[in-house]
C-alpha cells in the first residue's frame, strides 16, 4: 500500500463520536465507531469509557430515567426498521452486549418502531405497524410492558413530545405542502384550533392495547396547533413549564426559524434572526434552553431564559452540526458535534455556571501527522445566470510536496486542476461544515472539492428551499452548470470535473451527467434515483405521499417526472460513472442502480455497481466503507488525471 492510499484510508477510518443522552448523575450515553458501525458507549463522571453494545449494525439509544438501563434502538442490514430493546446497566458489563443479550421491548422485523421520547413511566414511539403506511405513537409502560395507542390521526409522525404530567403528547407529522409540518397536540392539555370531528382519535394513554397497534378509543381531544395548509416549518417542540403551551422553532410567517411560544392566545415570538435559523433544546423544567444561530453551515450556541432572555454565549466552537441534550434535573446539557477538523466532540455543559467541559475528541485522539491534513474549506458565493448565488464551501486540494513516497508527487501533480462537486442529499437538506470523510479524502487525493448548497437546500430561509419544488426540479439541476462555468475562477479546467453524491445528490449526478454530457468528466453516484417514476412507484409505502410533495405526484405530474428522470437522456451519458448501492434500502430500491447500469453496459459507457447485502440507503459499516470509497477514488483518479508522459 503507497503513502496516498494509507492516507485516504486512514480518513476514511478516523473514529467518531456522538453523544445521545446523559442521566442525572452525568454520566453520558454516547455513540462510538470503534467496532465498524455507531455502537453504544457510556462516559462515567470521571471519564471513563464503558463499551455497551458491539450490535451487527449501527444503533442509538437514550437512558431509562430513574433506572440504571438503556432504551436501544438497531435495525437489520440498514432496513431502518428500527426495533427497541433494553440493556441493564446495573452492573458494568464485562463484554460490549450483541443482540441476543438485549431484552426485547418492541420487536417486528416488517416494521419500525422509532423511538421519540422516554419518560419516568414508559417510552414513548412512533411505528406504522398498523398498515405500514401511516405513522401511530405508541406508549409503552416501563413496568408491565402494556401499550397504549396515544395518537393515530395518520401522516407520517417525525417528532413526539410528552407534557411534564405524561398525561398529554405535542406531535409533530409531515405535511402535504413541500418543506412544512403540522404539529398537533393530544391529551387533556391539547389547545390551538379545533380539528375535524374525525380528528379526535384518541388521548395520550387512552386504551390498552396490549402492543397490537390497534386504534384507541375516541375519548380524549387532539388539537391541530398549526396551520396544515401553510407552507412553514415547525421543529423541535417542547411543553412549557405549566404544559399551557408550546416553545418550538418555526418560520411561521417568516423567511427564516425563529423561536415562538404558542399557546391558547396565539404566537409570541421570543427571539428571531432574519439572516439565520434559529434552533432550540428546552431543558426539562422548561425555565432555560440552547439556542443554536445556524449561518453558512456553522452553528453557534447559547444560553437563553425560556421567556427569551439571553444569558451567556457557550465556548464550544461554531459546529456544522450539533446534538444537544438535557439531565433530566436540568443541570447539566451534553452536546456533540462536528467540524471539518474534528471528527466528533462531546461537550458537557453547566446549565447555571455556564460552565463548559470538553470530555471526549476525535481530534484529539489522532496522529498529529493525521490531523495535520484535515483541511478547513472556504465559503463562496457561486452566481448562476438567472440571477441567484449558489453558497458554496471549497476544499483546497492538497499541494505536492517533496516526499519520499514513491510516484506520490507524480500521481498529486496528475490531479492538480480537477474538481469534484460534491453534492448533499435530501433535497430538503444541507451541506454543512462538518467532518465528512469522504470530501476530506478527495482533497488529500490532489482534488479540489466544491460542495453546494444548490437551490432547494435548507439553512437559506424559506424561498431558497422552495425554488427546487416540483416542476422547478431541473432550476436546481442547471446550478450544478452555473457551478461548472465558475471552475476557472479557482483556476481550475472545467475538462477535468466529476460529480459525486449520495440519495437526491445521487439524482443529480446522474441528472448532470445525462442532462449536461458536454460538461461531466466522471460521476460516483450513491443509492440515487435514475427515474423518478419507479422511484415513487417502488420506495416504501410510509415514505411515498411525502416525497410526492416534493417531487410532484404520479397522478399529476408523470410527464414532468419523466422529463426530470436521467434516465430518459441515457443516451446522452457519455462520462464514466460508479455506482453504489445497499441491498436493503428502503428510501432508494437498488433497481434504481440495476436498472441504470443495465443501460450504461448496453450503451457501452464504462461503469462499476457495487452492492452491499447487509446496507440499506447507504454506507453504515468501515468495512464495506473502506471497500466502497477507495475504488470510487482510484475511478475518478483514472477518469481525471492528466496523463503522465
Amino acid at each position: 500500500m503507497n503513502q496516498s492510499t494509507r492516507l485516504i484510508n486512514d480518513l476514511l477510518s478516523i473514529r467518531t463520536w456522538t453523544a445521545f443522552d446523559i442521566d442525572g448523575e452525568g454520566r453520558v450515553l454516547a455513540g462510538h465507531d470503534e467496532l465498524g458501525s455507531m455502537q453504544l458507549v457510556e462516559i462515567g463522571t470521571d471519564g471513563s469509557r464503558t463499551a455497551l453494545t458491539d450490535l451487527p449494525g449501527r444503533c442509538t439509544g437514550r437512558y431509562m430515567p430513574g433506572k440504571r438501563a438503556v432504551v436501544v434502538q438497531h435495525d437489520a442490514g440498514g432496513d431502518e426498521n428500527w426495533q427497541l430493546s433494553a440493556l441493564d446497566l446495573e452492573t458494568t458489563p464485562a463484554t460490549p452486549a450483541r443482540l441476543e443479550d438485549l431484552r426485547p421491548l418492541v420487536r417486528h422485523e416488517r416494521y419500525m418502531h422509532v423511538l421519540q421520547d422516554v419518560t419516568e413511566a414508559g417510552l414513548v414511539y412512533s411505528t406504522n405497524r398498523r398498515n405500514g403506511v401511516d405513522m401511530d405513537v405508541v406508549v409503552r409502560s416501563h413496568d408491565d410492558g402494556t401499550e397504549q395507542v396515544a395518537y393515530d390521526g395518520g401522516g407520517y409522525v417525525v417528532a413526539v413530545r410528552a407534557s411534564h404530567d405524561g398525561t398529554s403528547a405535542a406531535v409533530v407529522r409531515l405535511s402535504l405542502q413541500p418543506a412544512s409540518t403540522v404539529v398537533e397536540t393530544v391529551g387533556p392539555h391539547a389547545f390551538g384550533a379545533a380539528g375535524p370531528a374525525d380528528a379526535s382519535s384518541g388521548t395520550f394513554g387512552a386504551t390498552d392495547t396490549a402492543g397490537t397497534g390497534g386504534a384507541a378509543e375516541k375519548a380524549g381531544t387532539s388539537r391541530t396547533v398549526t396551520d396544515p395548509g401553510e407552507h412553514a416549518s415547525h421543529r423541535q417542540v417542547h411543553w412549557g413549564a405549566e404544559d399551557d403551551g408550546l416553545i418550538l422553532s418555526s418560520n411561521h410567517g417568516r423567511e427564516f426559524h425563529a423561536l415562538w411560544r404558542v399557546d391558547e392566545d396565539g404566537w409570541r415570538l421570543l427571539v428571531g434572526d432574519e439572516a439565520a435559523d434559529l434552533d432550540c433544546w428546552v431543558s426539562p423544567d422548561a425555565t432555560r434552553m440552547v439556542v443554536g444561530r445556524q449561518r453558512d453551515g456553522v452553528i453557534a450556541l447559547s444560553l437563553y431564559r425560556t421567556d427569551g432572555t439571553h444569558e451567556r454565549d457557550l465556548d464550544i466552537p461554531g459546529l456544522g452540526s450539533a446534538s444537544v441534550t438535557w439531565s433530566t434535573d436540568s443541570a447539566n446539557v451534553v452536546i456533540s458535534g462536528s467540524t471539518p477538523t474534528e471528527p466528533g466532540a462531546i461537550h458537557r455543559v453547566r446549565a447555571v455556571s455556564g460552565q463548559v467541559d470538553l470530555i471526549a475528541s476525535s481530534a484529539a485522539e489522532l496522529d498529529e501527522g493525521l490531523r495535520d491534513r484535515l483541511i478547513t474549506p472556504s465559503v463562496h458565493r457561486v452566481p448562476t445566470p438567472d440571477g441567484e448565488q449558489v453558497p458554496c464551501f471549497v476544499y483546497a486540494g492538497a499541494t505536492v510536496t517533496d516526499d519520499a513516497a514513491t510516484g506520490q508527487n507524480q500521481a498529486r501533480s496528475a490531479l492538480s486542476g480537477a474538481s469534484v462537486i460534491h453534492i448533499h442529499g435530501g433535497p430538503e437538506a444541507s451541506a454543512d461544515l462538518i467532518f465528512a470523510p469522504v470530501i476530506q479524502a478527495l482533497a488529500a487525493t490532489g482534488l479540489t472539492v466544491l460542495v453546494p448548497n444548490v437551490r432547494g437546500s435548507a439553512g437559506y430561509g424559506k424561498r431558497w428551499i422552495s425554488l427546487d419544488d416540483v416542476e422547478l426540479r431541473l432550476d436546481s439541476v442547471a446550478d450544478l452548470a452555473a457551478l461548472h462555468a465558475w471552475l476557472p475562477d479557482l483556476g481550475l479546467d472545467p475538462g477535468r470535473s466529476a460529480l459525486w453524491g449520495g440519495s437526491y445528490g445521487g439524482y443529480m449526478v446522474l441528472a448532470g451527467l445525462s442532462m449536461q454530457p458536454q460538461l461531466w468528466a466522471a460521476g460516483v453516484d450513491i443509492v440515487g434515483m435514475s427515474s423518478l417514476v419507479t422511484f415513487l412507484e417502488n420506495t416504501s409505502d410510509y415514505r411515498r405521499a411525502y416525497r410526492e410533495r416534493e417531487y410532484g405526484t404520479l397522478e399529476q405530474h408523470r410527464a414532468f417526472l419523466e422529463k426530470a428522470s436521467p434516465i430518459t437522456y441515457l443516451d446522452q451519458i457519455r462520462a464514466p460513472l460508479f455506482i453504489i448501492h445497499g441491498a436493503n434500502d428502503p428510501r432508494v430500491p437498488l433497481s434504481e442502480a440495476e436498472q441504470i447500469q443495465e443501460a450504461l453496459e448496453a450503451s457501452g459507457v464504462p461503469n462499476d455497481l457495487r452492492v452491499y447485502r447487509d446496507e440499506g440507503h447507504g454506507l453504515s459499516k468501515r468495512s464495506n466503507r473502506l471497500d466502497a470509497y477507495p475504488a470510487a477514488l482510484d475511478f475518478l483518479r483514472t477518469h481525471l488525471a492528466v496523463p503522465q508522459r
